[in-house]
């Protein structure tokens, strides 16, 4: 089926991810969110053995819809969903609602999508101050919601818990409390983002790390030094980034909706030299490429300061 390796998650003993998973968003609108089922499909089709999907990005159904479609047991696709911040006060409720609109009986993995928790008003995934800004509050803060996902695992209805968006600030913060360690953290990792230090880390606890947009967008692609990488092994910078991706055994979700893409992405990488992985380890720039809405100084209502960046 695929060269991709397996990663066993140590903080969730047995179970192992796919190294490569496909990023499941798919646009802002309820039409792009229904028409991702048919690049899930073929990305089933061709070998996919992970998908990465949140409750934030409205494909929940279509990832369980495509998953059907495909005729390929659930048992066999590792699925990862993502807690929104405006439900951070009703985890278990939020966790219920999710494998309904996928129609699963558990997830293989669920995680905290961001630290910052919103307020919980008419279900408003997006609830604004006056101001513009999100509408932040101080409690549940991580710990307490760490705490009521950590009861999740004793449903069945998720395998393994893990974060997304922790810095080593936050991350520090939550293994205050945590009774379970995280399996996963997954935040912006390609050559102009390393997170070495959050590696190192999370290294130190058995977290496996999750690259989302792995590639970079086009700072990365278009970068000198990717695009040598490139040449010189015959094939796409995206696929030279993650490459380097899986040389850290850090696992990367990329978005593909192109066949072709799917393929290269999954079953044509390139092996690395060591030269390779040095060069790529030098283009670190503090790089967010990520857009979020709201004010430039801000990501989702937190200063860069209460982010940890």
């Amino acid at each position: 089926m695929s060269q991709i390796p397996l990663f066993e998650l140590k903080n969730a003993p047995g179970i192992k991810i796919p190294a490569i998973g496909l990023g499941c968003w798919s646009g802002l609108t309820d039409e792009e969110h229904n028409a991702g089922k048919a690049w899930m499909l073929t990305a089933l089709q061709n070998g996919y053995r992970h998908m990465d999907t949140a409750h934030g990005y409205g494909t929940e159904h279509s990832v369980g819809n495509a998953i059907r479609e495909s005729g390929i047991p659930r048992e066999e696709i590792f699925v990862t969903t993502k807690l929104p911040s405006h439900h951070h006060g009703r985890v278990k409720e939020s966790l219920e609602e999710s494998l309904k609109r996928a129609g699963f009986e558990y997830y293989d993995l669920y995680l905290m999508h961001w630290p910052q928790a919103f307020v919980f008003r008419n279900d408003d995934p997006n609830p604004l101050r006056e101001d513009g800004n999100y509408d932040v509050v101080d409690h549940p803060d991580v710990n307490e919601t760490w705490a009521d996902m950590e009861k999740l695992l004793e449903t069945g209805k998720v395998k393994a818990i893990g974060i997304s968006n922790f810095s080593v600030k936050t991350l520090t913060q939550l293994l205050k409390t945590a009774k379970v360690t995280p399996a996963v953290n997954q935040v912006e990792i390609h050559p102009h983002q390393n997170q070495n230090e959050l590696k190192e880390l999370c290294d130190s606890k058995g977290i496996v790390l999750t690259a989302y947009s792995p590639s970079g967008y086009a700072p990365v692609r278009e970068d000198p030094a990717v695009v040598a990488i490139a040449k010189k092994h015959n094939v796409s910078p995206a696929q030279v980034s993650l490459a380097w991706h899986l040389s850290r055994g850090i696992v990367a979700v990329p978005k593909s909706i192109k066949v072709e893409h799917q393929r290269a992405n999954l079953l044509e990488l390139p092996k690395l030299d060591e030269e390779d992985i040095a060069t790529l380890g030098t283009l670190h720039k503090n790089a967010h490429y990520c857009g979020y809405p709201g004010p430039k100084d801000r990501v989702l209502g937190w200063t860069y300061e209460q982010m940890g960046w």
